[in-house]
């Protein structure tokens, strides 16, 4: 128990501080992706800006008539293409000097990385530099800015500005759009590395945080070792006083002339002394069973016969309390398991009697079945219930749901937890379901063996 405790703790500290270092990366990740994006946008966004400024200031002065284009336009984009004639295919390098003459420094539509198209009013196509009128992105819009697609499926981001003529007519607008390949095969290149990346270093980090977490845990584990010995010790130690206490008690219960005040003292004396007994040899056999110091016997035991000498046991006292006490097998064969009969039949017998006692009126019912490679034994009652928060804690050792109770009953919160302790050594588990004022159920599985003798 104690081996599959920190392992299982151990896992849990290296899970948890994997998954919280995987979104600190994943946050730090997507925002160094974000910041990436805006500062590249940012740049495109201001050559745009740029261009489309100059190319506005140059051209709007020498308009006259909306939609009719003007010298100005061949002396500033010597390759402009109008839309009513046909556009000879042609290099788009040319005339330098004319641009530098404008104030314009080298096509900014060269390699194909730029367009400039002219729309009248209606948005109609008057004119375009950098591409062919086909290549265009066909939707034709007129917001400040947008971002358009062409028919090969090419991002562009593009920025519309308003021309006039020289009598403030609005003459139609400019539009400038820059290819966005680039940037798209950059932000592929980093979400693949961020792909690659993240999960090993979410990996990495969890195999050092489980490394971390064994050395955080081995003062613990030392401790805990260390707190075990000692119970066991102080255990062993304890039942040579007691076990001589309970010898004088009997020594003078033999003795002539013993006072009735003095024999009820001894007698009070001999049954507190028999229980501290029976709690010292409980809590040696629970660090036995924790430490796997106690040998489990493997021998074939048929529940079958052991629920049926439980059912015969357990009768007077179910009678006595007015309770019915009634076995169901669902099963046709007899259901075997490996281990120690004595061990088996004190799990199920401390979970028949707690049913009975806590029980006030109803019916205590144990049931036999076969779940695949395990037996399975349900112990139901219609007693007083668990609450919810309390059922993770009932297998803890010295746990009682009401210590007044339990005191008044004797017990010492020690049967749950050896249930607990032998179910897990024969491989098995225990669980339980409740709810209040309407019974508890507990559960155990253990798998079957066919062996027999």
């Amino acid at each position: 128990m104690q081996i599959r405790l920190f392992h299982k703790t151990r896992w849990q500290l290296a899970t948890w501080y994997a998954v919280v270092m995987a979104l600190i990366l994943s946050l730090c990740g997507f925002v160094v992706y974000e910041v990436i994006i805006d500062a590249y946008v940012v740049s495109i966004n201001r050559e745009l800006e740029s261009v489309a400024g100059t190319l506005h200031d140059v051209i709007e002065p020498n308009l006259k008539q909306p939609g009719i284009t003007e010298p100005i336009f061949q002396q500033v984009l010597p390759n402009i293409c109008l839309a009513k004639l046909s556009c000879p295919s042609q290099k788009i390098l040319r005339r330098q000097s004319a641009l530098k003459e404008h104030g314009i420094f080298n096509p900014v539509y060269k390699d194909k990385q730029y367009y400039i198209r002219f729309l009248d009013t209606s948005r109609r196509l008057i004119a375009v530099a950098g591409f062919q009128p086909h290549e265009l992105p066909p939707i034709v819009q007129t917001q400040v800015w947008q971002t358009v697609k062409d028919l090969q499926g090419n991002r562009y981001t593009q920025k519309s500005v308003l021309l006039h003529t020289q009598d403030n007519e609005i003459w139609g607008y400019i539009q400038v759009g820059r290819n966005l390949n680039d940037l798209d095969s950059r932000l592929a290149a980093l979400k693949l590395i961020l792909a690659l990346g993240l999960p090993i270093t979410v990996l990495l980090v969890g195999g050092s945080s489980w490394w971390l977490a064994g050395l955080a845990m081995r003062p613990i584990d030392s401790s805990y070792k260390q707190m075990q010995q000692f119970t066991s010790d102080a255990s062993h130690e304890l039942r040579t006083p007691l076990a001589a206490i309970n010898a004088t008690v009997e020594t003078l219960f033999d003795m002539e002339y013993l006072p009735d005040e003095g024999r009820d003292i001894l007698v009070s004396i001999q049954r507190q002394n028999h229980r501290l007994a029976e709690l010292v040899q409980d809590m040696l056999l629970l660090s036995r069973l924790e430490q796997h110091a106690l040998a489990i016997q493997q021998t074939p035991c048929c529940l079958n016969i052991l629920i049926n000498d439980l059912i015969e046991e357990f009768s007077a006292l179910a009678a006595a309390a007015s309770l019915q006490l009634t076995s169901l097998v669902l099963c046709q064969e007899l259901l075997y398991v490996m281990g120690d009969e004595d061990q088996l039949l004190r799990v199920l017998s401390n979970l028949i009697a707690n049913a009975i006692q806590y029980t006030p009126a109803g019916y205590v019912n144990v049931i036999l079945k076969r779940s695949n490679s395990h037996a399975v034994i349900e112990v139901q009652d219609t007693g007083i219930g668990i609450a919810l928060h309390e059922q993770k804690r009932i297998f803890d050792r010295f746990y009682r749901v009401n210590s007044d109770r339990s005191r008044t009953t004797g017990g010492s919160g020690l049967g749950l937890a050896i249930a607990h302790a032998i179910v897990q050594a024969h491989r098995g588990s225990i669980q339980v379901q409740s709810l209040i004022g309407k019974g508890s159920t507990f559960i155990v599985y253990l798998p079957l063996t066919e062996e027999r003798k």
